[in-house]
């Protein structure tokens, strides 16, 4: 499998970046930043998430004089194209994003096409606080180098959810998933790639299916034979689509689904790429409270999701000082709350203060939340460039 082996390589990336030369001082940053308006694209999707950006801005509205709007948006790639039609145009300056929340072919796109501000994370002070060495994903987004262009601000990984009152085992690889599917016809379905759980899932069986999983870290690109690398997981998909959720003829459109199919009785395991989804759900009435989560015996994959300043960013001050303020332990503290967001935090508990680290501490941890060395082992994602790869195939085989 690909686990956190490069972590030491990527430290020393980290320190090495580290030591660019600083053209201003982050006093100077706060100071341009004050009275800045930052137009903060991301996802709209879920209240939590909204409470929680409302309630960061009214932070730094407080703290620092910045004014930050939620632009809420259901697709990261149409802000993508958005900058780059910019850049096109010769719009340099008074760009139309300030800060954007990415990762993954998203933040691929905009580092190799020049539209990111930086590098300029290693100047932020909170930066510092997150744990490089322990999390590898802060340096390397799904295959990509970060070097310092985007400022993580949350974790995930892939979670699978089952109710432990109508099931006594549950699987524990891909391989048992199948037997388990096999045996009990129409009770396991997975989203339809290019949905992004639905993509994560069959990234995780190629993951486990493949021979060499070094490959799916160096671009698709680079590898002799792609179809012999893609082979195992079309053999895998063959074999489980007859036993699933009507037949493999049809899939859930997203996890959310897919959680409804769950609580529905109609499914007997679901996913989820945030650890705390399950316990949140059961609180908000939205799954019974015998349901529990878990991960393959061998880890399942997960990643870092960043915010970017654009390159023409109108207040990049202004967006660099709240994303500065995503990466401290009070917000950390606050986000990873179950009752607020429940997302694992970036930062590293030995590099606090005794008094952050008990905000940490006092955390509540939900019903159905694995701890983090059940959490363990985590498996880095494939270089973005697969996904292209993999879901044009699957639709082509699979999409009707």
């Amino acid at each position: 499998m690909i686990r956190t082996a490069t972590v030491a390589a990527l430290a020393l990336l980290a320190m090495t970046l580290s030591t660019t030369a600083r053209s201003e001082s982050w006093t100077d940053v706060e100071s341009e930043a004050r009275g800045q308006t930052v137009y903060f694209n991301a996802w709209g999707g879920s209240d939590a998430i909204n409470r929680y950006i409302a309630w960061a801005a009214a932070k730094v509205k407080a703290q620092y004089g910045v004014d930050v709007q939620h632009v809420k948006i259901d697709d990261t790639a149409a802000v993508v194209a958005r900058v780059l039609a910019e850049k096109t145009a010769g719009r340099d300056t008074d760009g139309t994003v300030d800060l954007v929340w990415v990762n993954g072919e998203n933040f691929r796109t905009l580092k190799t096409n020049g539209l990111l501000f930086g590098p300029w994370t290693q100047d932020a002070p909170n930066y510092a606080l997150v744990d490089t060495a322990g999390k590898p994903t802060t340096l390397l987004d799904f295959g990509e180098p970060v070097d310092n262009l985007e400022a993580p601000w949350g974790m995930a990984q892939l979670v699978f959810m089952y109710d432990t009152a109508t099931l006594d085992e549950h699987p524990t690889s891909m391989q048992s998933l199948l037997a388990f599917a096999e045996s009990n016809a129409g009770r396991v379905t997975y989203p339809n790639p290019p949905n992004f759980h639905g993509t994560t899932f069959i990234k995780q069986a190629l993951l486990e299916l493949t021979s060499d999983p070094s490959v799916l870290i160096k671009p698709a690109s680079d590898a002799d034979d792609i179809d012999a690398v893609l082979a195992p997981l079309w053999e895998y998909l063959d074999t489980l689509h007859p036993h699933l959720w009507r037949d493999g003829q049809n899939f859930p459109k997203d996890a959310q689904a897919m959680r409804q199919l769950l609580d529905d009785g109609e499914i007997d395991i679901s996913l989820s790429f945030n650890p705390n989804e399950a316990s949140r759900a059961i609180a908000d009435g939205q799954l019974p409270d015998t349901v529990r989560t878990y991960i393959h015996d061998g880890g399942t994959l997960g990643n870092t999701h960043f915010v970017a300043v654009p390159f023409n960013s109108s207040n990049s001050a202004g967006a660099r000082v709240f994303a500065n303020f995503l990466m401290s332990a009070e917000a950390q503290a606050e986000k990873a709350n179950p009752d607020t967001w429940g997302d694992p935090s970036v930062l590293a508990q030995d590099k606090l203060s005794a008094e952050d680290r008990a905000r940490f501490d006092a955390l509540p941890l939900g019903i159905a939340t694995l701890s983090p060395a059940d959490l363990s082992p985590t498996l880095l994602e494939p270089h973005a460039s697969w996904v292209g790869e993999l879901e044009s195939r699957w639709q082509s085989r699979y999409g009707g």
